[in-house]
């Protein structure tokens, strides 16, 4: 693959990096990312990845636009009002960068239809906002070999990790289990600062930048947990759980399951 004129002056900031240069760039357009979720982290994570010029970007929601919506996810407008999210999405990424294929799966994600849509992408975004999800998505990303970067986002704070299946210490290592019904609050209880949800969206898309490119070291085995109120940022060390049900030495979890129904998500 070359890259013509329009892409060399369109890409030049990312070309003229040394860690990334032509071959990054080509290695970006040629790339797939899937994003389950045009909410407050798929929002920014597609207008990010799509001005990359990731070359093929999936995005997966059931919902429509509303108007509590608009303080945090960036990528729908007031005159989205009422749209799918997917198409509202799509629309604003071809509007930043006609370069790329965007695919719309106006769904829900549940056990019977995930492994067959994450199948053929490079990498997982997890933009959603309930513990039931983030399950499903480290199950069937785990069962298909897929690495995927997760995020949470609840008031002021944010986390996310990158998970290699097979290499890497998974979701549930770390979090066995879904916490029990209304053991923490949800989002429309608690509230979010939408600004959170743009600082972990994009950097769920510098994970996924950075896996399709090669350049710079994954947050693997890492939580990153940060508190915009202090901006206070932590790592903290994880390592692989020999005996998590899906990863681990003696798994229990060899199929998927859809769990209770959704509630909104962030634990430490």
């Amino acid at each position: 693959m070359e890259l013509n004129d329009e892409q060399l002056e369109r890409y030049s900031r990312h070309i003229i990096l040394k860690d990334l240069g032509v071959e990054g760039q080509i290695k970006i357009l040629e790339s797939k990312v899937l994003i389950i979720g045009a909410g407050g982290l798929g929002a920014p994570a597609a207008l990010y990845l799509s001005a990359a010029g990731i070359g093929t970007i999936g995005i997966v929601d059931f919902d429509r636009v509303d108007l509590s919506n608009l303080q945090r996810q960036i990528i729908h407008s007031t005159n989205d009002i009422g749209r799918l999210k997917v198409d509202s999405a799509k629309n604003k990424m071809l509007a930043i960068n006609p370069d790329i294929q965007v695919k719309t799966y106006n769904l829900l994600v549940n056990s019977s239809n995930i492994r067959s849509i994450i199948r053929d992408y490079d990498f997982i975004i997890d933009g959603t906002d309930n513990f039931a999800a983030k399950f499903l998505i480290n199950d069937a990303c785990f069962l298909e070999k897929k690495p995927y970067s997760h995020g949470g986002i609840l008031r002021f704070e944010g986390q996310s990790m990158t998970i290699l299946p097979g290499e890497s210490a998974c979701y549930r290592c770390i979090f066995k289990t879904p916490p029990p019904r209304d053991a923490v609050p949800t989002c429309s209880q608690a509230g979010v600062l939408g600004a959170i949800a743009g600082m972990l969206g994009t950097i769920q898309a510098a994970e996924a930048i950075k896996y399709c490119t090669g350049a710079g070291e994954l947050l693997v085995n890492q939580l990153l947990v940060f508190d915009a109120k202090t901006m206070n940022f932590r790592k903290v060390k994880l390592n692989k759980n020999k005996n998590c049900g899906l990863c681990g030495e003696n798994p229990s979890i060899v199929r998927l399951m859809d769990e209770d129904p959704p509630v909104c998500e962030l634990k430490k």
